[in-house]
Formats: structure tokens, sequence, C-alpha cells
């Protein structure tokens, strides 16, 4: 693709990733549009907010562990340009994470994430429940041990999502509130007209197999719920860290926000655009809690809300060249809050005519040998 010095290029999809590609595009000099008939309503809205690419690491996901952790290299720098160009807070938290653990099986899961981040060159520091329960007092005598993540970040889901819609109208991103039917070069096609541009991107998460036949069946929602609470007057304070693990195998995650909050999630279910919240989803997710951190039952329930990851079979996301004119920024699983810089970052090189950073490859659409599927 020759290099668009002025292009109009027209953002499918209002996300995270969608909202930091306009905005980053749009103060680069670009004219663009943002097509989504509700901004910041989707799975972005819902997200936990997790920054945890060496927590959430496992074997066999290499390239995601090194894409996750450049990004995770850029967020405070991107965090201070967003709190700049909003004057918003970017709502990044930089406690670190706790990696926790119950029974025997679980801690045997930790060990042998230790392990495997000791051979990746990564250092994490094994606790006793007794050390983890002297970080973080709110946690319960059930926690038998855990691994210190210090390097770990968070952010504020819906505080970055407000200081990115400020920022991007700030730089001259125009809302198009409609929904987008499919996207093809040159063009955008929406419910009852079409917005012609020099690139589409699309980043319209689990919804972006459908607007383009290259992204046919290769992304899937991957739903997950998630419980917002706060700290009533009589209950212990939330953790500082994030604090996340197995319990008794199922994967849990207490994430702190300000003035009290805590996001407790998440489940994960693979059951189509199913986007309602399930009796037995909440007492999972409460139930584990519980057995982390007790004093969680005096907390006020706030919210319950479910959301689609937006997921491809490998859990690395799409990100290059459809077609000339056709570009992918989506299905970036549950690191769409941790991969927004470095997705951002991607797109105005590709704008630019340049190659983006040789990581980026492993996300490159042709991994699948042009052979796609059919939904």
């Amino acid at each position: 693709m020759s290099e668009l010095r002025t292009a109009h290029v027209v953002v499918v999809g209002g996300g995270v990733i969608g909202m930091s590609v306009a905005w980053r595009a749009a103060a680069a000099g670009h004219r663009v549009q943002l097509v989504d008939p509700e901004p910041a309503s989707g799975a972005s809205f819902v997200a936990g907010g997790m920054l945890a690419p060496i927590a959430e690491a496992w074997p066999g996901e290499e390239e995601l562990l090194e894409l996750g952790s450049t990004s995770l290299e850029r967020w405070p720098g991107f965090a201070d340009e967003l709190s700049r160009a909003s004057g918003l807070p970017s709502g990044l938290r930089r406690e670190g994470t706790l990696v926790v653990g119950v029974d025997s099986a679980d801690r045997a899961e930790l060990d042998e994430l230790a392990g495997y981040l000791s051979r990746q060159g990564r250092t994490v520091t094994r606790l006793s429940g007794r050390e983890v329960r002297r970080l973080e007092p709110s946690l319960g005598p059930a926690v038998r041990g855990g691994l210190e993540v210090p390097g770990d970040l968070a952010v504020d889901n819906r505080s970055a999502l407000a200081a990115l819609r400020a920022a991007a109208t700030a730089a001259g991103v125009e809302f198009v509130a409609a929904t987008a039917r499919t996207v093809r070069a040159g063009a955008v096609e929406l419910e009852d007209s079409t917005v012609e541009c020099d690139v589409a991107v699309i980043a319209a998460g689990a919804h972006s197999g459908a607007l383009h036949p290259s992204l046919r069946g290769r992304i899937r929602p991957v739903k997950g719920e998630i419980l917002r609470l706060r700290a009533r007057a009589t209950a212990l304070p939330p953790p500082s860290r994030t604090v996340r693990g197995p319990v008794h195998g199922r994967p849990v995650y207490l994430v702190p926000r300000d003035d009290g909050g805590l996001v407790l999630g998440a489940t994960q279910y693979e059951v189509g655009f199913d986007t309602e919240v399930t009796l037995g989803g909440v007492r999972d997710l409460i139930a584990d809690a519980e057995q982390v951190m007790p004093g969680i039952a005096e907390y006020q329930l706030v919210e319950a809300r479910a959301g689609l990851r937006p997921s491809t079979d490998d859990n690395l996301p799409v990100l290059g060249w459809l077609e000339p004119g056709v570009l992918a920024a989506t299905a970036h699983h549950r690191g769409g809050f941790l991969l927004a810089p470095v997705t951002a970052d991607a797109v105005l090189a590709l704008l630019r005519g340049d190659e983006p950073d040789a990581l980026i490859k492993a996300t490159d659409p042709n991994r699948w040998g042009g052979q796609q599927c059919t939904s």
C-alpha cells in the first residue's frame, strides 16, 4: 500500500481499539470518521482493564506474550499522552498484580506459570500464603501461595474510554452514529447509506467477521460476565493490586477501582452472541471470589454485565491489510486495552506505508494462508 499522507480514514467500531486508532490517526493529520451506533458500549465498557501480559502468559502463546509485553511498555507514555489530549484522567493504575492459588492443583498451576516465565527470561516473585496476606490483608486464609508480578498494570476501562472519546473529538474525529453492514475497498456500507473513504479500518470486535469476507469464520465471540462491586463502610477495603488466579481450576480476577470499587470477573463461555447475565455465572464468580477474599460478601453489588471477547483460534489479534484500502485491527480477545498502544502504532505505520514492528507479523491476516472459513 502506498503512503497516504492525508487519508480519509473510516474506523468501524467504537471500542478501545477503534477509538485509539481514530484518535491517533486524527492527531497524525488524517481526516477520520468513526462509525458506531453507540461508542464505548460493548466489550470495552464491560472489561476488567487488566494490562497483564506476564500474569496471563501461557506455554504456546509466546508471540502473544511478546506483543503484550511490548504494548505494556508503551502504556505509561500512551496514558500520559491521552491525559494531555483529553484533559481527563487516563485511569492507569501501576500497583501490579498478584496471582494466587487456593488448593494444591492451583498451586501446581502457579508453579508451572513461574517455571514457564523463567524459561522466557521473565522473573516473578514466589510468595507464601502469609506473604501474600502481608501484601494484601483483605485476602483470606484459603490462599496458600502466590506470585507477585510488579510490572503488570491495570486501567479503569470507563475512565480510559471517556478520555479516548474526548481526545478523539478534540483531534477532529467525526462520530457517525450508524451500524456498518459491509466494508470494501473505498467504502463502508451503512444501513441506508455509503461512506466513501481512502482507508477503512475494521475494529468492530466480535462483529468484525460479518464485515469482510476475509474475516468470515475467523473471529468468534467468547462471552464473559463481570460484577462491579463497591466496599461498604463496614467492609474491608479492596486490595490495592489486581488479584487473579485459579480457584479450584477456575480463573477469577479482582481489579480495584478508585473510591472502594472492585471489578470481579470473568466467566468464559462459547455461546454465540448471547450477552445475558446468568445466575450460574454470578454464583460461580461470587463463590470463587469469597475463597480469595472472604470479606467481599459485605460489598455492595452495583452492576452485573456480560460482554463478548472477539477471539481467534490462536488468540492472536488480526492486524494488517485485508485488501488495498481495507485494514483490520480487531480480534484482541481479552487484550483490547493491553494492546491498544501497539495496535494504534501499527495502524499509523501501515497508513504511512511503513512496515510495522516485526512482532506485528504474527497478527497478519494472511497467516491463514488465504483459505478463509465460512460462517
